[in-house]
């Protein structure tokens, strides 16, 4: 697990040239609300082992309540805890905590921190107080912070702003139905997108445009995709024939996933964020059945399709990868309580 050392401030590393093959994994999972289980695996494919707490193991203590996020830049890792309302860093190559950041108002109210982006040597974090935090990520303090819609989530930065999914989800069912875009150099709220309602995944393709899924009344399957030119900050085309219910973009080829919580059908699909259309329309393997879908990701380099299975939200869950070619390379069962999200290492 070898990596450059810091910087004064951290920076993203660049791609590999040529496909390498992972063979260190990071899953999160964000374990059962309020019961103050959220876990960190490590997966060494190498030597077919799994520490399946290693955050616990290497730390001494657990991770908190309700980790939302992972997410690495530079030398540091940040795992977002929600409920704990605090920000895990830790060292990407001894994975031993840095700083565990607590995240509240000056008054002390615990602001419920969600999902995590970088840009420009700082960590951008939105809360569920309707605030997005600045944090640099040299001195691994609050710098700024913005008001922004009800219960911000998902976020994704490009051209300078970021992109702010305003879920309105603690207000049920009145959910919040705007995208907020925010000047990063000012730290200030240019506008807000109407996009549909309970915002989620947000997402930009390497062309620059934005991608954000509108999740409605889950239990509706009404999910529809939305894109945003970010010239102009306006939607410029949905999918109402499309249902994410969560995403990921790698370079222009944007990978999803559905999840019907009524019937509980689910399906994985690839989609051209040039062409705007689907390009592969089923990436399940047919001897895969899957439980509850719960996240997905692409390694850049390998191709390699990783989805997280939920299994049904109160049972452990499962890590499946599905190669380039829709063929399943192997499943890692109960790797956590609702995994959540992966590092490629």
């Amino acid at each position: 697990m070898g990596f450059c050392g810091c910087e004064m401030k951290d920076i993203p590393r660049p791609a590999a040239d040529t496909p390498v093959e992972p063979t260190r994994l990071l899953v999160l999972s964000e374990g059962l609300y309020n019961m103050n289980n959220s876990t960190l695996a490590l997966v060494d494919l190498s030597s077919n082992s799994t520490d399946y707490d290693i955050f616990k193991t290497l730390n001494h203590r657990g991770l908190g309540d309700t980790a939302n996020d992972l997410k690495r830049y530079g030398a540091k890792i940040y795992i977002p805890v929600n409920i704990s309302s605090t920000l895990e860093i830790i060292d990407a190559t001894s994975l031993i905590s840095i700083k565990r950041l607590t995240i509240t108002t000056p008054e002390g109210t615990a602001r419920q921190p969600r999902r995590i982006a970088f840009h420009d040597g700082f960590a951008y974090l939105t809360c569920f107080d309707g605030t997005l935090i600045e944090i640099d990520t040299a001195s691994l303090e609050i710098t700024r912070t913005v008001t922004l819609g009800r219960n911000p989530d998902h976020l994704a930065i490009c051209n300078g702003k970021a992109y702010v999914s305003n879920s309105g989800g603690l207000d049920y069912p009145y959910y919040d139905a705007t995208v907020s875009v925010v000047d990063l150099a000012t730290m200030t709220e240019l506008r807000r997108v109407p996009v549909g309602q309970n915002p989620g995944c947000i997402e930009a393709s390497e062309r620059g445009d934005i991608y954000v899924v509108s999740r409605g009344d889950y239990d509706q399957n009404d999910y529809t995709l939305h894109k945003i030119d970010t010239d102009i900050d306006t939607v410029v085309r949905s999918f109402p024939d499309i249902h994410p219910l969560n995403f990921c973009i790698v370079g222009n080829t944007l990978y999803m996933y559905n999840y019907n919580f009524s019937d509980a059908s689910h399906w994985v699909k690839s989609f051209d964020c040039i062409t705007d259309r689907i390009t592969n329309d089923n990436l399940l393997p047919e001897n895969l059945t899957l439980t509850t879908p719960f996240s997905i990701t692409v390694d850049p380099s390998s191709g390699e399709i990783f989805l997280t299975d939920a299994n049904s939200f109160i049972l452990f869950g499962h890590l499946i990868c599905i190669n380039p070619d829709g063929t399943l390379r192997y499943i890692i069962s109960e790797i956590g309580l609702n995994p959540n999200g992966i590092i490629i290492l």
